[in-house]
């Protein structure tokens, strides 16, 4: 049987981000894709010109209804769009911790419009962190959820706040290689790096937290996961640039 990665998240109607390109990213990865909607979007690869909410008691009926489906290899989570909706998912994964669970804080879409607002960004760092295995935040997302710019500052703090690893990811960064930095308690800095290219490819935090959850579903340890997440993500982006 194939692992089944259950993913949490909003539609994207441009089929650039969101769901689409997490049970794309999975689909590829070998694994069966459980969607679970929170927001719909009518939006293009330019602008989000709208959103609609889904109540937050469906979005627990939604995934209570997936985790009793069958076996789960791991749970990521996207957009959630308001305080509501963080609370009523981490209410229900309080009782499924032993599934691995890979956060993904979408915080704003790529053309900047905000995807969850301030009390939201508060129930993450309470409620949902204490949860995951893996938070996976850009340079930006990590500088709102703990107002530090440097990576070691930002994954301290949300390891302080009951993450269990967090990869602070390089694509805003400088330089010629982007470096993605993961950080455990205990254990030394991990780096992965890929060369910076010159292409745009919408959804990569998308495709590359759902990557990570895939690989945790086949059985690979955090470090490994990573690594091979990586590996895709930067594998999807050569060919993006090939494109230019």
């Amino acid at each position: 049987m194939k692992p089944v990665v259950i993913v949490i998240g909003g539609t994207d109607s441009s089929g650039g981000a969101g769901l689409s390109r997490d049970i794309t990213t999975l689909t590829e990865l070998g694994c069966e894709a459980r969607p679970v909607i929170t927001a719909v979007t009518a939006q293009t690869d330019l602008a989000v010109h709208a959103v609609t909410a889904i109540s937050p008691d469906h979005v627990a009926q939604q995934l209570s209804s997936a985790l009793a489906t069958g076996p789960v290899g791991a749970i990521k989570t996207g957009m959630l769009h308001s305080s509501e909706t963080v609370l009523a998912v981490a209410e229900v994964l309080a009782d499924f911790a032993t599934i691995p669970l890979v956060i993904d804080p979408v915080l704003a879409s790529s053309s900047g419009t905000p995807l969850l607002d301030p009390d939201g960004i508060a129930a993450i760092k309470t409620h949902l962190l204490p949860l995951c295995t893996l938070v996976t935040p850009n340079l930006p997302e990590g500088q709102i959820l703990t107002g530090n710019e440097r990576p070691e500052l930002q994954a301290k703090a949300l390891l302080e706040l009951g993450a269990a690893a967090v990869l602070v990811k390089g694509g805003h960064g400088d330089g010629e290689a982007s470096i993605d930095q993961l950080f455990q308690t205990g254990q030394s800095t991990r780096e992965f790096a890929a060369p910076r290219l010159n292409a745009t490819l919408r959804g990569t935090g998308c495709m590359l937290a759902s990557a990570i959850a895939a690989n945790l579903s086949l059985g690979h340890t955090r470090h490994q996961a990573c690594s091979l997440a990586k590996d895709f993500v930067a594998h999807k982006l050569r060919e993006a640039a090939c494109q230019v």
